[in-house]
């Protein structure tokens, strides 16, 4: 109830993955995951930009941040340009 107000039902899901930015990568668990966007568990929030790409099995998917929390952040997939 609190946290659906998203357009996308989310999929529960566990799986390793990578937060790629022009300073470095960070490594991450994917927690749960939609069409639009995902929530993601980290070592630390701190440091992670707004937008970055969001690498898992082979995919990169470039990311906004919408919201975090103590060692979770909450992304939403950005459209490719003309898409």
């Amino acid at each position: 109830m609190d946290d659906e107000h998203r357009n996308t039902p989310r999929h529960r899901v566990l799986k390793g993955a990578r937060i790629e930015f022009s300073g470095g990568a960070i490594d991450c668990t994917v927690r749960n995951l939609s069409d639009s966007g995902a929530a993601l568990d980290v070592t630390s929030p701190l440091g992670i930009p707004t937008e970055f790409t969001l690498v898992t099995d082979g995919d990169h998917r470039p990311c906004r941040v919408v919201w975090r929390k103590e060692k979770r952040i909450g992304v939403a997939f950005e459209k490719p340009e003309g898409g």
